[in-house]
C-alpha cells in the first residue's frame, strides 16, 4: 500500500514539475492549431435579436474565404528537405507521407496559388445566406454596396457573397467595387508609413526569435528525415519546422484531407502554432512594442462609424479584405479576445488566438437596430457571427447607438476623432 501511495505521489510531483517547467504551454486541438489557415467554423444560425428591436442596417467587414496556399515557398522547402533525406538514406515513412501531402496540395492548387477555392466560395455563400435569413427585412429590396481589395481572392469572395444574395432576392440593387482605390480601407498595410517603419525597424523580431528558440525542437524533423539535419544550424532547423507546419496547417483550407498527428505530436503542433500566432500578434495587433499596426486601421474604423450612423438609402454595406485588415481593426476596437497587452510575449498564446480571431472568412458585423416603440437605436457587434460585448468590462450585447458611437470614436487616434 505504501509503495502504491509513493508511486501516486511521484507521478503527481512529475506532473507538477512538467507544468512548472513551462506554465505558458498550450493544449489546443489540432484543428485550432491550424491558426489563421483554419477554415471558417461551423455556424448553424445567427442569434436572433429581441422582438422589441428591428434591424436598420448592417456593416460587414470580412476576410476572404478559404484559399489555396499563397505561394509554393513552404512546399518547395519541405520537398528539398525530402530530397536531401532520401539522398542520405534517411527518409522515413513519415517523410514519404509528407512528400505525398506536398504533391497532393500542389496538384489540388494546379498553379492557382492564393486563389479562393471551392471551400472558400461555400463559406462566403453560407455567411450571406445566414445574414439574409437572420435579417430578412433588410433584403426585401433596396440597395447593397460591396467593396473588395484588388486581391483576386477578396474579389471572388465578394462576388460569391453578393451572388448568393441575388439568388435569394433578385430585386436587390447590388453595387460592387474592387481595386486599389479601396486599399486605404482594406490594405493599409501596403502604404502606411508608420507601420512600414515599425516592420523595417524590426523590434518585433527579438521576442519572436526568443519564442522560437524556447518552444521549437527538431523532433518533427527527425520523425520525417531521420538524422539528416543533425548538427544543422539551429535557426535553419527552426525555419524548416515552420515550413513543415505551414504545409500541414494549410491543407484543410486547400481542400486536402490530412491528419496532422502523423507529422506533429500535439505539443509540437501547439508550439509551432504559437510561433505563427505570435508573429501575427506582433505584426498586426496592439502590443507594448508599438501601436502602429493598430493605428493603420483608423480610416476603416472612422468609415464604419460614419456609415453606420448615416447609412442613407443603403441598408447593407459589405467589405472584403484580409486577415491583416481585421486584426488591427479588432484590436483598435478592443473586441474581446482581440486585444492583449503584455511584456511577457510567451503568454500571448493563452490570451490572443488567431484561430478565434481570423479563421478563413472571418468577419465583423456592426448591426444597427431600432426599438419598435420608442425609436431608440442600438448597436450589436458580431465577431464571426457570434454576438460579443462592445465595451470592455461590460456584458451588454445591445449598446445604445449614442454610447457605442462615443466609445468607438474614443478608440480612434486623436487625429481621427
Amino acid at each position: 500500500m505504501k509503495r502504491i501511495l509513493l508511486n501516486i505521489v511521484a507521478l503527481a510531483l512529475c506532473a507538477t514539475m512538467v507544468q512548472a517547467a513551462d506554465p505558458t504551454a498550450t493544449n489546443y486541438t489540432m484543428r485550432e492549431c491550424e491558426g489563421s489557415y483554419m477554415p471558417y467554423p461551423d455556424v448553424k444560425s445567427v442569434e436572433a435579436c429581441p422582438d422589441s428591436l428591428e434591424p436598420v442596417m448592417i456593416n460587414h467587414i470580412g476576410r476572404h474565404g478559404a484559399r489555396f496556399p499563397s505561394s509554393e515557398k513552404n512546399i518547395k522547402a519541405v520537398l528539398e528537405a525530402v530530397a536531401r533525406a532520401e539522398a542520405a538514406g534517411q527518409l522515413t515513412s513519415t517523410g514519404r507521407k509528407l512528400r505525398n501531402l506536398c504533391n497532393t496540395i500542389k496538384a489540388a492548387t494546379a498553379g492557382r496559388w492564393g486563389a479562393l477555392d471551392s471551400l472558400g466560395e461555400t463559406e462566403q455563400a453560407a455567411i450571406a445566406t445566414r445574414m439574409a435569413k437572420a435579417w430578412p427585412t433588410l433584403f426585401d429590396g433596396g440597395r447593397v454596396e460591396a467593396i473588395a481589395s484588388y486581391s483576386p481572392r477578396a474579389i471572388m469572395s465578394m462576388y460569391c457573397f453578393t451572388h448568393r444574395l441575388a439568388r435569394i432576392n433578385n430585386k436587390l440593387e447590388i453595387y460592387t467595387s474592387s481595386g486599389r482605390q479601396n486599399s486605404k480601407l482594406l490594405r493599409p498595410f501596403d502604404s502606411d508609413t508608420f507601420y512600414h517603419e515599425y516592420r523595417e525597424e524590426g523590434r518585433w523580431r527579438e521576442p519572436l526569435t526568443a519564442l522560437e528558440t524556447q518552444v521549437l525542437t527538431d523532433a518533427p524533423l527527425k520523425r520525417a528525415f531521420g538524422s539528416t539535419f543533425d548538427g544543422a544550424d539551429p535557426s535553419e532547423m527552426r525555419e524548416l519546422v515552420m515550413n513543415e507546419y505551414s504545409v500541414v496547417a494549410c491543407a484543410a483550407a486547400a481542400g486536402v484531407e490530412t491528419d496532422a498527428s502523423e507529422f506533429f505530436a500535439r505539443d509540437e503542433y501547439n508550439a509551432a502554432w504559437s510561433v505563427s500566432n505570435l508573429r501575427h500578434y506582433l505584426q498586426y495587433s496592439a502590443s507594448t512594442l508599438s501601436m502602429a499596426p493598430v493605428e493603420m486601421a483608423a480610416d476603416l474604423l472612422r468609415e464604419l462609424i460614419d456609415t453606420t450612423g448615416d447609412n442613407g438609402n443603403c441598408h447593407v454595406r459589405l467589405r472584403f479584405g484580409h486577415a491583416e485588415t481585421l486584426m488591427p481593426l479588432l484590436a483598435m476596437m478592443h473586441i474581446p479576445g482581440c486585444y492583449y497587452m503584455t511584456n511577457y510575449f510567451d503568454t500571448v498564446a493563452m490570451h490572443w488566438r488567431d484561430f478565434n480571431i481570423v479563421p478563413m472568412a472571418a468577419n465583423l458585423q456592426l448591426i444597427l437596430l431600432k426599438h419598435k416603440q420608442n425609436g431608440r437605436l442600438y448597436l450589436r457587434v458580431d465577431l464571426n457571427e457570434k454576438p460579443v460585448p462592445l465595451i470592455p468590462a461590460r456584458t451588454a450585447i445591445y449598446t445604445p447607438w449614442e454610447v457605442a458611437r462615443e466609445y468607438l470614436t474614443r478608440c480612434l487616434p486623436l487625429l481621427y476623432q
